[in-house]
Order: structure tokens, then C-alpha cells, then sequence
């Protein structure tokens, strides 16, 4: 079932809207913020987490568990196809660089660093700077947005998919330093193993080579984030090399594109054969 939820959310976040129709975090986000405005919040950010993340998760195990031995199980696909929508990135990563593209396309730089800070939050010193941070900025929606979540969703189910995704909104939107620390901290053990997965994804579907010399040194370190990683790794094996400007940038970040569009069809591709070999 597992293949067919991943197709199905390939075809409804291709053709339809109805991904951001999933993704109402409102009710979520009002409920972290009761809870971080109690008094124990500031004191107890484990509890916050747990209120807010652990107890969802639980209670959607509850569920599962429910609906599992009903009609042979087909009863929990909806479920399983809404908390993987829910689970996904919000936005869409592509369509957000539209503008930056443009301003890029024409050569205007301050034009181009303007849309970077006003729709994606990025800031950098010179043109090749910012390149840098855009490239860095699409790898990291992609594995975050994407890849970690089917990564989870595959290995554990709808439960860890929705942690995941739990744990970057508490990273993101929590207004308590205590609790944003911790989420990271937990998001940081999520993301440790489906980043080197991608990583070597990228060697499979790019250089190779390149990939292999830039992440041997940096496998087993846990310490490093999957988001440095990811710019260290990225670019080299789409063999975008050091960023550019002018065209030549908007060369490399399709490069990074296409790298991203060929490890999707991989994925699709392994999860296919192991459904068809299970």
C-alpha cells in the first residue's frame, strides 16, 4: 500500500491543489501557543514537545491501529494518503524562485537579492554569495519538504512522517528558545540518516566521484547538519561547481534541478521494485 499512498500523493501534488488544502497548520500552531504560554512552558520545553508533538503522533497511532483490521486494512488509505499530504513542505519550492530567476535572468543583482530576502529569507554579501544560498536553500526544501518525509514514511509509516513534519513546525514557529533548541535537536536525529541516503542518491543519479571525495570525510559525522551537507554535496555532484552569475547561474541552478528531478524518479523507481519484490 505504501507505493500506491507515494503515487497517489506524486499525482495529487503534480495535478492538483489539493496539498495545500491538506496543509492547515492554524489549529497546530494555536495549540503550541497556548501551551508555550503557560507558565511551565518556559520550564518544561520537553513537555511542550511532547504536548504538541508526541501526543498527535500517538493518538494517530490509535487511529491506524483502529482502521487496520477493517476491509483488510484499505480503510486506513485515506488516512495514510492525508497525514503523508500534511507531512510534505509547505509551498512550492520551484514556483517561489520564479521571481528570483527573473530579476537574475536580467542581470539585476539588487533586483535579485530584494525577491531572495523578501520570499525565501535569504541575505548574502555579493551575487555569488546569494547563488551559493539559493542552491543551498532549494536542497534543503527538497530533503526536508520531500525526501525525508517518504524516507520516514517508508521505514516507520504515517507516524514518523508526521513527527518529522511536527518537529520542523515546533523548529520553526515555536516562540520559546528552550523548545525551538530541543525540536532542532530531535529534527537533527531525523534528518541524520535520510540526508546520507539522498546524498548517495545524488552520486547514483550525478558525479559519482565528486560525491564520494566530498562526503567519505563527513559520513559518520554527527555533528555536521543536513543542511550544510547538503551544500557541500549538492552543487558538486550536479557538477554545478563554484556559483556563478549572470546566466551562467541560472545554468547551475537548473543543473541542481534536474539532479533533484532525477533523484525523484530513482526513489520512484527503488520503491517500485521493492514493492514488487515484498
Amino acid at each position: 500500500m505504501s507505493f500506491l499512498v507515494v503515487l497517489l500523493v506524486l499525482l495529487i501534488e503534480k495535478l492538483t491543489d489539493w496539498k495545500d488544502n491538506a496543509q492547515h497548520d492554524g489549529p497546530w500552531l494555536r495549540g503550541l501557543a497556548r501551551i508555550e504560554a503557560n507558565q511551565r512552558g518556559e520550564t518544561s520545553p520537553w513537555l511542550v514537545l511532547a504536548l504538541t508533538v508526541l501526543l498527535p503522533v500517538l493518538l494517530l497511532g490509535a487511529l491506524l491501529l483502529a482502521l487496520e483490521p477493517l476491509a483488510y486494512g484499505w480503510l486506513s488509505l485515506p488516512l495514510h494518503l492525508l497525514v503523508l499530504l500534511y507531512a510534505l513542505g509547505r509551498g512550492h519550492a520551484k514556483r517561489e524562485l520564479g521571481p528570483f530567476r527573473d530579476a537574475w535572468r536580467r542581470g539585476d543583482s539588487e533586483a535579485a537579492a530584494l525577491v531572495a530576502e523578501r520570499d525565501l529569507g535569504l541575505a548574502a554579501a555579493d551575487p555569488r554569495s546569494l547563488m551559493a544560498a539559493i542552491q543551498a536553500h532549494l536542497l534543503w526544501r527538497s530533503h526536508q519538504g520531500f525526501f525525508a518525509v517518504i524516507f520516514w514514511y517508508l521505514l516507520l509509516g504515517p507516524m514518523a512522517a508526521l513527527a518529522y513534519r511536527l518537529l520542523a513546525l515546533a523548529t520553526e514557529h515555536s516562540q520559546l528558545a528552550g523548545v525551538r533548541e530541543r525540536a532542532a535537536q530531535l529534527q537533527h536525529a531525523f534528518d541524520w540518516l535520510p540526508v546520507r541516503v539522498l546524498l548517495v542518491s545524488f552520486g547514483l543519479v550525478g558525479n559519482f566521484v565528486t560525491v564520494n571525495r566530498v562526503l567519505l570525510p563527513e559520513l559518520l559525522n554527527w555533528h555536521i547538519s543536513a543542511r550544510q551537507l547538503l551544500a557541500q554535496v549538492g552543487p558538486a555532484a550536479a557538477e554545478a561547481g563554484e556559483a556563478k552569475v549572470e546566466e551562467a547561474g541560472i545554468e547551475q541552478l537548473d543543473a541542481v534541478e534536474g539532479l533533484l528531478v532525477r533523484t525523484r524518479v530513482l526513489w520512484y523507481a527503488i520503491i517500485a521494485i521493492w514493492t514488487i519484490l515484498g
